[in-house]
């Protein structure tokens, strides 16, 4: 069964047309899965009485235990119920309802009354985790509480046999302790979640066919926070310690799947986010079209209003580790602008912007040195303050589509929630046909589990 596959196939976000970038080495970074699992009580109440049957003990025996003539039959009277107590532990509630026989008489001749009453059986159950996954119970007998007493009835004579009833109760209770123990072992297993966490990692996510862009995650090691007990459910986090990897082009090698997990590290808590890193790739010819976009056929004065310039053609492409814009302009100045910048990106703006800019002149009609320098300025800030190749809009679908795949029930039983806390770019690359933004994403994820 599988529950994080579809996690991660919404941090890839791309924009333009389709030219292949080539392969980059991506930091591997160290980061955490928090996997917080809520069992609901009333999910391991369903599984302890469907394996309690409502007949839970009888003596048919007239001639056991010393001849007692008593028979007693024992049934359960409505679902047993499960509360979460303060230490670590469960308080357990047995409605039961109770038919007794008893003889009496000499001499082999009895005569026999019967008689129909309920009671209330109460336990304990302690349970703690060890760090090989272990479960460890220890159910304890709590005594009962009579609804109604019993009592049988042989006309003048009126025969309470609430001892002998008593005496077969705490036995048992005794018993039925130990039974409760073996089924809170088997529906307390834990270590299935973190093995279920755990492989869903071992194949790395493809996380875009179009531009080969896949996404490994290795886990490393396992934390778990204390069972923390509710009225109505137990909350245990289980950290999954990883390296997130990006690659783009072969398929990386898959990782070997797992039948156990690592003995985990105890912590009192977990963050509740993890963090991974994508790729959306932005092609020159969609950074050549927002400049287009902004700047073609624009005019602007220059020298005081004397003359004007308009820009008539703008082209960008990449050189090494910059962005180049080239903007050819007719007017006062004839010629080509080069202006260079390492692209960055602009968290307030929401952009990649160009920082560290250079300027060069490719004219024939040479301008006095004040008038070039004043062009030269110009044009400049005006790059440097208008243009951007907007991240907004694939941040703003990144979160949308997260959101959307967190809150789903991919599986019967096992329910998601969850919502990004944070998206952005973190680091722009260059490539031969375009731009590689390196997205951050940090994010929050529940796992409810429902019908164990």
């Amino acid at each position: 069964m599988k529950i994080l596959n579809f996690l991660f196939l919404l941090f890839f976000f791309c924009i333009g047309a389709q030219e292949q970038p080539p392969a980059h080495d991506f930091p591997r970074i160290r980061s955490s899965v928090a996997v917080p699992v809520r069992i609901p009580l009333s999910e391991i109440s369903s599984l302890v009485n469907a394996s309690v049957k409502d007949l839970i003990f009888e003596d048919q025996s007239y001639t056991d235990n010393n001849n007692d003539q008593f028979k007693v039959k024992v049934w359960k009277t409505r679902p047993i119920r499960l509360v979460g107590g303060t230490k670590q532990n469960l308080l357990i509630e047995v409605p039961l309802r109770i038919w007794a026989e008893k003889g009496i008489g000499t001499l082999g001749v009895y005569s026999y009354q019967n008689t129909n009453f309920e009671t209330v059986m109460y336990f304990n159950t302690e349970i703690a985790l060890l760090n090989n996954w272990t479960m460890v119970t220890k159910t304890s007998p709590m005594g009962f509480k009579w609804v109604s007493k019993p009592m049988l009835d042989f006309g003048k004579i009126k025969i309470p046999v609430t001892n002998m009833v008593e005496a077969s109760l705490r036995k048992q209770q005794l018993e039925f302790s130990k039974k409760i123990d073996e089924l809170m072992l088997r529906q307390l297993d834990l270590q299935p979640y973190a093995v279920l966490a755990w492989n869903q990692f071992a194949q790395p996510f493809h996380v875009s066919e179009e531009y080969s862009t896949w996404l490994k995650i290795t886990p490393v090691g396992v934390k778990v926070t204390p069972l923390v007990f509710y009225g109505n459910a137990i909350d245990v986090n289980i950290g999954i310690d990883t390296y997130s990897e990006t690659f783009t082009g072969n398929k990386p090698q898959a990782a070997t799947l797992v039948k156990k997990v690592q003995d985990f590290a105890s912590v009192p808590s977990l963050p509740d986010r993890f963090l991974l890193q994508t790729t959306a790739n932005i092609p020159f010819s969609e950074a050549t079209r927002i400049g287009q976009q902004l700047f073609l056929d624009r005019e602007f004065d220059f020298l005081e209003g004397k003359s004007k310039i308009k820009i008539n053609g703008v082209k960008v492409y990449g050189e090494l580790d910059r962005v180049i814009i080239e903007a050819t302009t007719a007017g006062t100045v004839d010629g080509t602008s080069v202006i260079s910048g390492i692209p960055v990106y602009d968290e307030v703006k929401r952009m990649i912007v160009l920082s560290d800019t250079t300027f060069k002149l490719k004219t024939k009609n040479i301008l006095q040195k004040g008038a070039a320098l004043l062009f030269r300025n110009r044009i400049v800030n005006m790059i440097e303050e208008e243009y951007g190749i907007p991240t907004a809009e694939i941040e703003d679908m990144a979160r949308k589509g997260i959101h959307e795949s967190f809150n789903r029930e991919y599986y019967k039983g096992l329910k998601m929630s969850g919502k990004v806390l944070n998206l952005k770019p973190s680091k722009i690359i260059m490539n031969p046909n375009g731009l590689t933004a390196v997205i951050d994403t940090e994010a929050q994820l529940h796992l409810m589990v429902q019908g164990l």
